[in-house]
């Protein structure tokens, strides 16, 4: 069994900062010892692999629990495929995924599940998981939902938006909702209403308001927030907890807050497109606010103190990317003329350990909380934990040397993801990865890839880790 030391540095996880050496062999965590201790020189000496992480940070791997490799969506799919996009991920000190697994409408949930594993087997550079998409709510896919909660599929998306694609109705919702209060697993809510936000895009439309920014103007605030209040009551009747992804706006917060306060097992997720980027961009001249097309939509910039301090106060637990990036040449070009039809998402699984810890630069958060958001908690709110998201004896050897003093310009020339912009262009950073270890094996050494296809394993996860 192969022996790796990584020295000198500041070991950082979500409820400690320890100068120590990290012990590793095999696979697993083997042990943490002070640098004061006598026994860190016999560490050193039996090592097969010594890493140097003088003035560095020594990280948990990131977990990005949002993720959609390979997704069809609008007449096309989107742009990374698993090993792409694992490999993306890699570069930015994230070290496991959970992607989303789509039941196509007339179709088993396995039928589903069984794509999606045949999409991702033999590709990935980083583990793996899989959330399931709920698209069609019936006696036969609630039946299946016990199912694969046994197989290590412990969390199912709903959505309230896009009606005649995915979206389900407040019967269907509170049906599925019932069936995961009984078999343990964790409703996820894509929150806006889409019967609201239809009317409003035809309206838009038959006034000629066809340009990108129409897209965020239809998708209001108020319909995420009145959606979030839905979803938390639907989930109180069902006895169910729910998690909220991609919260973008103030008021969403405030409702989530409200049932948190009421101590309602409800959880919520922003990400760094909501944190960083605004209504400002949707608005760029010319069809270049394309590229700033997701939902929830990006909302105006006094939206993003809101966000920071629910990230503060835990009102927000979670910060994932929702990565599903679509090139601009030939994808979001298909939305020329009609905002509707550009395909919606933002490439990001490669920046979202460096924004944060640009978030750490600036004060929003401090360094226990960045590693708190984007490994620790993703981690246990998604079953992953002891083996994801910490740096602990027995855990997985997914291990980041973090740079936190170099400066970086990110750019699509030179980022990782198979998409042909970036939507931080020119955006300077403070802080890189440096060295990432998968399961103990190097996938970037020194700021080079040395990871391969298939390196990365499904892991089945256990339920929420937050309920009793």
């Amino acid at each position: 069994m192969s022996r790796t030391v990584v020295q000198n540095g500041l070991v950082i996880t979500a409820t400690d900062e320890v100068e120590a050496d990290l012990l590793i062999e095999g696979e697993r965590v083997a042990a943490l010892v002070t640098r004061q201790s006598t026994l860190a020189r016999d560490l050193a000496a039996g090592a097969d692999r010594l890493i140097d992480a003088t003035g560095r940070y020594v990280i948990p791997g990131g977990v990005d629990v949002h993720t959609h490799l390979d997704f069809p969506f609008g007449g096309t799919f989107s742009s990374d495929t698993f090993e792409s996009g694992t490999r993306a991920a890699a570069w930015g000190g994230t070290t496991t995924l959970v992607d989303f697994a789509v039941q196509s409408r007339g179709h088993a949930l396995r039928e589903g599940l069984d794509a999606w594993h045949a999409k991702a087997a033999g590709r990935c550079a980083v583990d793996y998981a899989f959330h399931m998409i709920l698209s069609e709510v019936t006696e036969a896919s609630l039946k299946e939902m016990d199912q694969l909660v046994g197989e290590g599929i412990t969390s199912f998306k709903l959505f309230m938006a896009y009606p005649g694609v995915f979206y389900s109705d407040d019967g269907q919702i509170l049906r599925a909702m019932q069936r995961a209060a009984d078999n343990g697993a964790l409703v996820m809510m894509h929150a806006e209403n889409g019967i609201a936000i239809d009317v409003l895009a035809e309206q838009a439309l038959a006034r000629g308001e066809t340009d990108p920014r129409y897209h965020g103007e239809v998708r209001r605030v108020l319909l995420e927030a009145e959606a979030t209040h839905r979803a938390v009551q639907l989930a109180r009747v069902a006895g169910a907890p729910l998690y909220v992804v991609h919260v973008s706006a103030e008021e969403a917060v405030a409702e989530l807050a409200a049932a948190r306060d009421k101590g309602l097992p409800v959880f919520g997720e922003t990400c760094p497109q909501y944190l960083f980027l605004s209504t400002d961009n949707l608005a760029e001249p010319g069809f270049e606010g394309a590229k700033y097309v997701c939902s929830t939509p990006l909302r105006p910039r006094e939206h993003q103190a809101a966000l920071w301090r629910g990230l503060r106060t835990n009102d927000l637990q979670v910060v994932s990317t929702d990565h599903c990036p679509f090139c601009f040449r030939g994808q979001k070009e298909l939305g020329r003329g009609d905002f509707t039809r550009i395909p919606n998402g933002l490439p990001g699984v490669e920046h979202r350990m460096d924004l944060l810890h640009q978030a750490v630069v600036e004060g929003h958060i401090s360094r226990r909380r960045w590693i708190e958001i984007a490994c620790a908690t993703p981690a246990r709110m998604f079953g992953l934990h002891p083996r994801k998201g910490t740096l602990a004896p027995g855990a997985d050897a997914d291990v980041v040397v973090y740079d936190p003093a170099a400066s970086q310009t990110l750019s699509a020339a030179t980022h990782h993801m198979n998409v042909d912009y970036s939507v931080y262009e020119g955006k300077t950073v403070t802080g890189c990865v440096e060295t990432v270890l998968s399961r103990g094996e190097p996938v970037i050494e020194n700021g080079t890839y040395v990871g391969h296809a298939g390196h990365g394993s499904f892991v089945p996860r256990s339920t929420c880790q937050y309920l009793g």
